[in-house]
């Protein structure tokens, strides 16, 4: 995959994302992912556990692609608490490089929503990924 990083000159870099990433190749596209297991169960009703499982539920999508954590050129969350993700950044940083790596280029967006499918669900993550 040819990967490109867009950062206009003068712009701070921001941290933990990129603001844009130009890539071509075989595209992906995982659905919204939350913290639930294989068998659609909730292990635990904890934030980052969530984030950490609905991580590992795209790791596992992304494989049956062929693809992995470094193909990922887009990511989106939607999250239940925006405080919760703020107060607990470190531990959301420490799950993502746990089970994703520390590829950070990659154009991010996070959203707080009022309500998701899954009552029990507190994170959401969709991502788009590109194949060479």
């Amino acid at each position: 995959m040819s990967k490109q990083i867009l950062q206009p000159a003068g712009w701070a870099a921001p941290r933990g994302y990129a603001n844009g990433v130009a890539a071509s190749g075989r595209q992906v596209f995982v659905a919204g992912q939350i913290g639930w297991n294989e068998r659609c169960e909730f292990d635990s009703d904890d934030f980052i556990a969530q984030v950490r499982q609905a991580l590992l539920n795209v790791r596992a999508v992304l494989a049956e692609a062929g693809a992995a954590p470094e193909h990922i050129v887009r990511m989106t969350w939607y999250l239940m608490d925006k405080r919760e993700y703020i107060a607990r950044g470190r531990e959301v940083g420490q799950a993502y490089r746990e089970v994703l790596g520390r590829d950070y280029g990659i154009a991010m967006s996070a959203v707080q929503v009022s309500a998701l499918m899954e009552d029990r669900a507190k994170v959401e993550i969709e991502v788009t990924a590109v194949l060479p």
